[in-house]
């Protein structure tokens, strides 16, 4: 594993710990040369997903791409690392589950919407704004009374 900032060659596992019920692990790495720590993700290859664009278009199934539309609709929200990376999971584990090959994309932005929608309302508006293509505010507006007159809190965030 490289050190992403000195691009050397020998780390040491500091810390280890398994995510999503074991289905990956978290390790906090220490690089030999620079001393810097960075975080490596490790999880069994389960099988690739072609994933097929609204527009036809086929794709690999990448879990990053994924993570980084998540990390962009929940900026700035008490959210930890660790949940995007949950929703990942449940997603790519979903997806495995229907036991096809090729799974349309609007599939991967539902099962996101679904859990946003438990986790941050604010998150689920924003991704859903992308996701639903709103065309105006009223799409926006009519989403909005959606969710809230199906919230079970106001403030977008669920009793622990």
């Amino acid at each position: 594993m490289r050190c992403p900032f000195c691009q050397g060659r020998d780390s040491r596992v500091v810390d280890s710990r398994e995510l999503s019920g074991g289905e990956s692990i978290r390790r906090r790495r220490e690089c030999s040369q620079c001393g810097r720590r960075f975080t490596t993700y490790e999880r069994v290859e389960a099988g690739s997903l072609i994933v097929v664009k609204r527009d036809g278009r086929r794709e690999d199934f990448d879990p990053r791409k994924l993570r980084d539309k998540l990390r962009i609709a929940l900026t700035k929200r008490p959210i930890p690392q660790g949940e995007i990376d949950r929703i990942v999971t449940t997603v790519e584990a979903e997806l495995l589950e229907r036991g096809t090959v090729e799974v349309p994309s609007t599939a991967i932005g539902e099962i996101a919407l679904r859990e946003l929608k438990e986790l941050d309302h604010v998150a689920y508006i924003r991704f859903a704004s992308v996701y639903l293509s709103f065309e105006d505010l009223e799409d926006l507006r009519r989403e909005v009374d959606l969710l809230t007159g199906s919230a079970s809190l106001g403030n977008g965030h669920h009793a622990d």
